[in-house]
């Protein structure tokens, strides 16, 4: 019996993350609890394998390359899906498959882009559901969303932004980079910044997103975004990481740095999966409704 038990809480510590002493006190044989019911080198002993496994597991998922309204689409989705705990803390990875602008919800298109220039170039607009700037991205930025629980980040917004940056940074630092988190929402290298995000938070749940810019292409940046200082300048001090690294890493190998960088952060452990029915319904209907829609990407 007293092994019986001892089996049950390891399954318990393993699927879900509670601590071996409160496990151990919860569980009784006969009128003593577990804890008191076996020598203490029993659960000490414990193998390295159970110790450290980590706290909780996170579903990730990689789209791929992806339309700038359904990049958009796909994180409310998930966010809403987290909201109802219909699915795990995700992180996801995507490109989008052509040159963007993402505007912030609360941004007039008039004021932060040039239109003719977004015109001439073929540049999709697309407003996304959390606030902040606009910025450029095309294929050589590498995009990523976590959705996460409220209880798995501070309530204070400053020290939430500090703790996934936090992430990004490690998963920086793998790929040989000295990256920095420079408040609010900036990651630097050697000065120069490689990725901001932006985030949102809805019920139980908290959508953060970010860009990390691999290959840079500063010309169409200060081509479409206006610039956000009084004389006119360029706006940013940005660089792309492929420029930055001694080693050419592959995409994947940056997702995988990125991925380890929160695995990390986190305490979770990362199991590779993909988008229930409901996700991919919801989105194509905010595609439909919204974020294909000139009504909603043009609102202010």
């Amino acid at each position: 019996a007293c092994l019986t038990k001892l089996f049950m809480y390891i399954q318990s510590y393993v699927f879900h993350g509670l601590s071996p002493l409160f496990v151990l006190r919860h569980i009784e044989i006969g009128e003593r609890p577990l804890l008191h019911s076996i020598p203490f080198h029993t659960f000490i002993s414990l193998p390295s394998s159970v110790q450290s496994r980590p706290r909780s597991e996170w579903r990730m998922i990689d789209s791929g390359s992806v339309s700038p309204a359904l990049s958009a689409a796909l994180d409310e989705a998930m966010l809403d899906a987290r909201d109802r705990s219909a699915v795990p803390n995700t992180l996801h990875f995507y490109v989008r498959d052509r040159p963007t602008v993402s505007i912030g919800q609360n941004e007039r298109v008039e004021q932060s882009v040039y239109l003719e220039q977004v015109r001439a170039r073929g540049v999709f607009i697309v407003r996304r559901c959390s606030g902040g700037s606009a910025i450029y991205t095309d294929g050589g930025q590498l995009i990523f969303a976590t959705v996460v629980h409220r209880s798995d980040l501070p309530n204070d917004i400053m020290k939430s932004y500090e703790v996934v940056c936090g992430a990004i940074v490690l998963g920086l630092r793998r790929l040989g980079l000295e990256a920095s988190h420079k408040p609010v929402n900036d990651i630097l290298v050697n000065g120069r910044k490689v990725s901001g995000s932006a985030q949102l938070r809805r019920g139980s749940a908290v959508l953060h997103h970010a860009t990390l810019i691999v290959d840079l292409d500063l010309d169409a940046i200060c081509a479409v975004l206006r610039p956000k200082n009084a004389d006119g300048g360029p706006s940013h001090n940005l660089a792309g990481i492929g420029g930055l690294m001694d080693h050419a890493y592959t995409m994947d190998e940056v997702k995988e740095a990125v991925a380890k960088g929160f695995s990390e952060k986190f305490d979770a452990g990362m199991v590779k999966g993909e988008l229930t029915g409901e996700e991919r319904k919801s989105a194509e209907r905010s595609v439909a409704e919204k974020y294909g829609r000139d009504e909603w990407n043009f609102l202010r």
